[in-house]
């Protein structure tokens, strides 16, 4: 057995025991990494096994990352993120019919200026899907629109999605396009959200119905400052709410205890609602990778624009215009960025660095590192032999996009994006070659749609923020929705992107 299909079968053992145990995918990368690298350099060589390892992390894309997230985490604190909540639920006019798109439109501008995609579902899940019960609009509808708005700006040249796709495939020296990659899902989401809105009940909420937005017991929405979830019918918190406003970053399951970057409500000891978990739920949570929890106070009203607010939103320009228009680094603008914010509005910036997405850092990083011994032993180009030899690269590209799809609806987008797009380069070169730009956008949206999955984090988050008896319709109706998304998307991405051959 070659060396190369055995880099290839631990990669699929990687995927598959971290989606099955409680085992981080980027820790198992690490592992894999270092273990491979053992037996094939050894430690007598020219390049010894560990340097080999080092050398494979990916740094540049570590700064990105924790840059980002970083920056993201101080914007969360100081209330920038409540008060665009506030101000797109106010733009729209209290309108019904126009909240979930508010919603769509802030989660999209979240993952754009670089929030972690599961991270900002997490924060705006409370918010949509408490003024979903309120308002009896349909959960799955508000969910949707929340999922797919951070997937549509999850491509951005700024976000998660964007910068681990884009710098895969500038380190493969293939063609892309970073802003015809972000139009693509921003114009297919949209869509999608389309037809979503009237599949799941939107046409009821064009008749004109309104919200009050002076209405005080509507604050945890317009204000995006959900304490607690709020119970069914009543509008009010249930036990826990006010103090218990927390934050995790890291990535969940249904179960609904820890949500990444978002709020969670438990009743304490003692009151009413407390229950002890089972043995089964105790290890669902220890399969739970999040980082520490943090208070998260707001002294202020996060209705008005103050001085920390506008600063950020100043910081925020500050990186696009550096990163997009100057070519700067998005990663040390967005670092400087965030320091600069510390030193002059310190109170955002408390516990900031541990509400860095630690967990989605270890896992891209354990996950291109292992990738990067897979290039150096060139399995590409070995995939890429024995797929010529089959003489239909338009199949082989058909594949890896259900592959994408078909994985990241149980386990990681990020992952999947960082592993898949190198594997996919033996079919853009030679003769026969597909067209780089359409492949690499069919098999990003084709692993990252299929997030409404409600075994992919998004989907979960959406679920753990339902009322309990919502949750199990919720769930099924998730799941359909998701598996159609499997079936259907990787083959029309394929036939509009990759068959014509015009990308």
């Amino acid at each position: 057995m070659s060396v190369q299909l055995v880099l290839i079968l631990i990669l699929l053992a990687i995927f598959l025991i971290a989606t099955v145990l409680p085992v981080h995918m980027g820790a198992l990368g690490f592992v894999a990494t270092f273990i491979a690298a053992y037996f094939i350099f050894g430690t007598d060589g020219d390049l010894p096994y560990d340097d080999a390892v080092f050398g494979f992390f990916p740094g540049s894309l570590f700064v990105v990352l924790v840059g980002v997230t970083y920056l993201f985490a101080i914007a969360k604190n100081n209330g920038t993120v409540d008060w665009l909540v506030h101000a797109a639920v106010k733009a729209s006019g209290g309108r019904l019919s126009a909240i979930p798109w508010a919603m769509f439109a802030v989660t999209g501008a979240l993952t754009a200026i670089g929030g972690v995609v599961p991270a900002v579902v997490a924060i705006i899940a409370p918010v949509g899907m408490s003024f979903a019960r309120r308002y009896s609009i349909n959960p799955v509808l508000m969910g949707l629109f929340i999922i797919n708005g951070a997937t549509a700006g999850g491509f951005s040249p700024l976000s998660i999605f964007g910068v681990i796709t884009n710098t895969v495939v500038e380190d493969n020296d293939l063609e892309g396009s970073p802003l015809f990659l972000w139009g693509a899902s921003i114009v297919i989401n949209i869509l999608l959200s389309i037809g979503v809105f009237f599949l799941f009940g939107g046409r009821k909420l064009l008749g004109g119905g309104r919200v009050d937005l002076n209405d005080s017991r509507d604050d945890d929405f317009v204000a995006a400052t959900v304490a607690g979830d709020a119970t069914e019918d009543t509008g009010e918190d249930i036990p826990g709410g006010a103090s218990a406003a927390r934050t995790a970053v890291g990535s969940t399951s249904t179960g609904g205890a820890a949500i990444s970057g978002g709020r969670v409500t438990e009743a304490r000891h003692g009151q009413p609602g407390h229950e002890h978990p089972t043995a089964g739920e105790r290890a669902d949570q220890r399969a739970l990778q999040t980082t520490a929890l943090a208070e998260e106070p707001h002294e202020s009203q996060v209705t008005t624009l103050d001085r920390d607010r506008a600063l950020t939103l100043g910081g925020l320009v500050l990186l696009v215009v550096g990163a997009l228009v100057f070519d700067l680094d998005i990663g040390l603008m967005a670092i400087t960025v965030g320091v600069l914010l510390s030193i002059v509005a310190p109170r955002g910036a408390k516990g900031a660095v541990g509400q860095i997405a630690w967990p989605t850092v270890l896992l891209i990083c354990g996950i291109v590192t292992f990738v990067g011994l897979m290039q150096e032993e060139d399995v590409p180009g070995w995939l890429g032999d024995n797929v010529a030899k089959l003489g239909v690269p338009l199949i082989a590209a058909l594949l890896i996009c259900y592959i994408g799809g078909v994985v990241s609806a149980f386990a990681s987008t990020t992952g999947i994006l960082g592993a898949l797009i190198p594997l996919a380069v033996p079919f853009l070169q030679g003769d026969n070659a597909v067209g780089a730009i359409g492949l690499i956008t069919a098999l990003a949206l084709s692993s990252s749609i299929v997030d409404s999955s409600p075994f992919s984090t998004s989907g979960a988050l959406v679920v753990a923020n339902a009322t309990e008896t919502e949750r199990d319709r919720t769930f099924r109706t998730l799941m359909i929705w998701g598996f159609s998304m499997v079936a259907i998307i990787p083959l029309v991405t394929w036939l509009v992107l990759v068959v014509p051959g015009w990308l």
